[in-house]
């Protein structure tokens, strides 16, 4: 029995605002100082951020929100970011993470607007069968769910419903 090769090491991954930059460079964009700062921003965010909290957590950066607005859309036009409606109109967005598992849904709260990332998804085997029911192929499907935070139960006022 012949010995196996050794699988040489997987290079580490590119550092994102490397990523990015080429991304940008394949769009003839560059990787200006807002842009970065906004891309940053989101890849430190716990959950996703609509554009005015982008603006407000970058005002000592000279961002105005009609820069945020338009590099949210490019980063979203070459698919590094991803919009998100969770019911109150308000569009909000978070990284494409390609290096790692990228399909989540979000659990928001429906008076504060807290937002919990929910990395487990079952519904795998659902989407086959309404793919093939259908007749439809490279189905997906997005899911948000909606109640009310612990923190908002807690302030719940004695004798009224929630």
């Amino acid at each position: 029995m012949r010995a196996r090769k050794p699988t040489p090491a997987r290079p580490p991954p590119a550092h994102p605002a490397v990523s990015i930059a080429e991304r940008l460079h394949r769009a003839a964009r560059r990787l200006t100082g807002p842009r970065r700062a906004i891309w940053e921003r989101l890849a430190e965010a716990r959950h996703p951020l609509s554009s005015k909290e982008i603006h407000q957590s970058l005002r000592d950066r000279d961002c105005d929100p009609a820069t945020v607005y338009r590099a949210l859309h490019l980063l979203e036009k070459l698919e590094l970011v991803q919009r998100f409606d969770l019911g109150d109109g308000v569009a909000r967005f978070e990284l494409r993470r390609h290096d790692g598992p990228e399909h989540h849904h979000h659990l928001v709260c429906r008076h504060c607007s807290c937002i919990i990332e929910l990395e487990e998804c079952d519904l795998t085997e659902f989407e086959r069968r309404v793919a093939r029911r259908n007749g439809f192929s490279d189905v997906s499907h997005r899911l948000e769910f909606f109640g009310i935070c612990p923190a908002c139960q807690a302030r719940k006022p004695a004798g009224r419903g929630v």
